[in-house]
């Protein structure tokens, strides 16, 4: 008699392993859940993690040391040791005559240079704007004079504004004005740093307001062309509001760009072993008694106290923006 095994006995069970438990399940949908979360929720910050780590390194940490340096009395040659002033630095420098001549002429540099500019860039923007032939072309020589040095720019400025060999003052001469000295006179010498300014900057915003421009829909020019708006119209009723926003974020580069002009008028005046800001500081911008301070003079402290100064000058400024903003807003 055949006698039956055990796995007869037992029925047609199936090999293979044992099926997973509901904890072991749970966990694993646990743990892919938790990197799902990390792989949305974190993976952005490491994108952005570099920007800090440069931002906190390169801008972050000397902005804080710079405003401890100002809080002391510190030279070129011994920057190991400090004398704690307090604020010593900020009320000699509210009382520095030097400081407010400086702040004037930064202001009217910044207006002479950044209003032309940015007028000039809105009109070759618009211009761009419209299909022509090389259109390319004028967009990239647009670009030209952002690329070229500051250096190389301020120095052939330099010798167009010359007085007595300058291109500028022959130019002028032919149509019976005397011989300008550019760079003596308070005006004139603002005009030409002015100029160096304009022309390496129109370009650069221009294209930022082509790019703006482009993105205004198409269909808002066909229906104020359909009731009856000029060229003119559309511009200043289609164009100019549909490109705000780049307008006033171009007011705020320019205006951090005013607050720290430095290479052009250090340049203008025969470099850093000549004259900075002009014989009577006609031309001395905040950035050049910075640089004077801190390296002609050898005192650092008061070289930070005039850097944070020029930052609190534009924390100013934006909230004065903001403030605008808002009551524009409420006046709406």
């Amino acid at each position: 008699m055949a006698t039956s095994t055990p796995n007869a006995q037992a029925g047609t069970g199936s090999s293979g392993p044992p099926p997973e438990s509901g904890d072991d399940g749970r966990a694993g949908r646990r743990r892919s859940a938790l990197l799902h979360r990390l792989d949305v929720k974190g993976v952005p910050y490491a994108f952005v993690a570099p920007f800090f780590i440069v931002f906190a390194a390169f801008s972050f940490y000397p902005l804080i040391y710079t405003s401890w340096i100002s809080l002391h009395r510190v030279e070129l040659s011994t920057l190991d040791f400090m004398e704690w002033v307090a604020l010593d630095n900020y009320i000699a420098l509210w009382s520095d005559e030097r400081f407010w001549n400086a702040l004037g002429n930064t202001v009217t540099i910044g207006v002479i240079s950044t209003v032309p500019q940015l007028l000039m860039a809105l009109g070759l923007a618009h211009l761009l704007n419209y299909r022509m032939r090389a259109s390319l072309f004028f967009r990239v020589a647009s670009l030209v004079p952002y690329a070229t040095s500051v250096g190389a720019a301020a120095l052939v400025f330099t010798m167009l504004f010359e007085r007595d060999f300058g291109m500028i003052n022959w130019a002028l001469g032919t149509v019976g004005i005397d011989p300008v000295n550019w760079e003596a006179d308070k005006w004139p010498a603002q005009i030409a740093i002015s100029t160096i300014v304009i022309w390496r900057w129109t370009g650069y915003n221009a294209l930022l307001y082509l790019a703006a421009m482009q993105a205004i829909p198409a269909d808002r020019y066909e229906a104020a062309a359909i009731d009856g708006a000029s060229r003119w119209k559309q511009f200043t009723q289609v164009t100019v509001p549909g490109i705000r926003s780049t307008i006033v974020f171009t007011i705020v580069l320019s205006t951090i760009g005013a607050t720290q002009l430095f290479g052009e008028p250090l340049i203008f005046g025969q470099g850093p072993n000549g004259v900075t800001g002009g014989a009577d500081n006609q031309y001395q911008t905040l950035g050049l008694l910075l640089y004077e301070e801190g390296w002609k003079n050898y005192q650092m402290g008061r070289s930070a106290t005039v850097a944070w100064a020029m930052f609190l000058l534009l924390v100013l400024a934006f909230l004065a923006q903001r403030l605008i903003k808002r009551l524009r807003a409420r006046t709406s």
